[in-house]
Parts: structure tokens; sequence; C-alpha cells
């Protein structure tokens, strides 16, 4: 298939002519090379891939229900403060 593009903004036209010299390939390599880059998905973040899945239902549920108590508000200290 062939595909003609005219009338590319600046920085399109610049971003293809730096990635073509840099790499040292032609200017249809390099637009494609360019589209194919922006088609691929991101990275997917796995810093915590370690910890996921570790506790079990009950450690989770005994951890939700710890944090429970902590999240409620005690209205007379909530006005004594404003």
């Amino acid at each position: 298939m062939t595909i003609s593009l005219r009338n590319l903004p600046p920085n399109v036209e610049q971003a293809i002519t730096e990635t073509s010299r840099r790499e040292r390939i032609s200017l249809n390599k390099a637009t494609i090379r360019l589209l194919e880059d922006s088609l691929r998905k991101p990275a997917r973040n796995s810093d915590f891939d370690e910890f996921f899945g570790v506790w079990s239902k009950e450690q989770a549920d005994e951890f939700d229900e710890a944090l429970a108590a902590m999240r409620q508000i005690d209205a007379e200290e909530w006005e004594s403060t404003s």
C-alpha cells in the first residue's frame, strides 16, 4: 500500500528527519518506525507485583477491619479543631 503524506506539522516532519538521520534509515522507514512506536502499549508497571495477592481473604478482611476504626470521625474532636 502506498500512502502519501502532505502538509505535515513542523514537529512531525522534524521527528521524522531526526529519526532518519539518527538511525541512518530512509524517511519512509523513519515514518513507519515512529508510527509503529506510537501504537505500542505502554509498559505495565510491575513495581508491586510481588505483593499482589499475597494476603489471604481472611488477612485482607482483618486489615480492613483494623482500618475501619481509623476511618471513624469523632464529631467532638472535629468541632473542637475548627
